[in-house]
């Protein structure tokens, strides 16, 4: 198992932290003793996965926070949240998501729901932290996205999917989306001098409720195919596939831009993974930032350090 580097004095905060690779992520941190917020939707979620944590590491310091990335509003009352504590952040864990929405629904701001969970809300985070994040010493953030994204392209004429919709589809856009901006965040933080590290991850197939919730929204559920493809595909558990993750986000040799994933493209130990040619994009991440910079009404500030 991966060993997470000391992490005493800092501040992390994980997003979907209340099951999955998100509370796996949370529990190796705050066992490595790092403050650890649990961006939770459902707070009572929240609740039960910091005392499961707190059972694991007794004394651990670990808070439960609200946010739905689906509500802009609720990105931005967790962000004031955390800038009335004035304390910096270290930490910042993209790892919520939402996977495969059987029929196309739209988040409180008229997003298609996947592209504005996994996306259109973790930029708004991103962008919105960034104060916090730069005045700690050497703040890193992490953001998860996924193989199918290697298959994936970005459709400006119909980003929201609303002249058609497929649910698999959608869902590797927003995670290309997620690479492409990993991506822009690194070359932003060379070019104004910023000591941030962006760094993205895959968990490969790793078992965890991301592969039923999202299916089963709306009363659907998985096809033939996809429950067949979970039985016989080779899988790993959370343990196993947060690493990926936990390695950009604490490793001393995880590199800005870099991504990472298991060995075996599916299952196994932590390495560097090749981005696909979609992902390196820079005229693309470029647009996209700027359309996601229009769409959310979240810029980037004018920062010094």
């Amino acid at each position: 198992m991966y060993q997470v580097s000391d992490q005493h004095g800092k501040l992390a905060v994980v997003t979907g932290a209340n099951s999955g690779t998100g509370k796996e992520a949370a529990k190796r941190l705050a066992g490595a003793g790092a403050h650890v917020v649990l961006a939770v939707r459902t707070p009572a979620k929240g609740e039960q996965a910091r005392e499961e944590i707190l059972a694991a590491h007794p004394g651990a310091r670990v808070e439960v926070r609200r946010l739905d990335l689906a509500d802009l509003a609720s990105v931005r009352a967790f962000v004031d949240g955390l800038t009335a504590d004035g304390r910096p952040l270290d930490l910042l864990l993209n790892n919520a998501g939402v996977m495969n929405v059987p029929q196309r629904t739209e988040t409180v701001d008229g997003f298609e729901l996947q592209l504005g969970s996994n996306f259109l809300g973790p930029f708004a985070l991103t962008v919105q932290l960034l104060p916090l994040l730069l005045t700690a010493p050497a703040p890193r953030v992490t953001t998860m996205s996924s193989g199918t994204a290697n298959r994936a392209r970005i459709d400006f004429d119909d980003l929201q999917s609303t002249r058609e919709y497929s649910p698999t589809r959608a869902y590797a856009q927003s995670k290309l989306a997620d690479m492409l901006m990993t991506l822009h965040l690194a070359d932003l933080a060379a070019e104004r001098g910023w000591p941030l590290l962006s760094a993205g991850a895959h968990p490969g197939y790793t078992r965890t409720n991301l592969m039923t919730s999202g299916p089963t929204l709306n009363g659907g559920r998985p096809g033939f195919v996809e429950s067949l493809l979970y039985k016989i595909v080779p899988s790993q558990g959370p343990e196993q596939g947060t690493e990926p993750l936990l390695y950009a986000a604490t490793d001393h040799a995880a590199a800005p831009g870099h991504y990472y994933g298991p060995r075996w493209g599916l299952v196994g130990p932590t390495r560097t993974t090749q981005l696909p040619r979609s992902a390196r994009d820079k005229t693309v991440a470029a647009r996209l930032w700027a359309e996601a910079e229009r769409l959310t009404g979240v810029a980037v500030p004018g920062l010094t350090v």
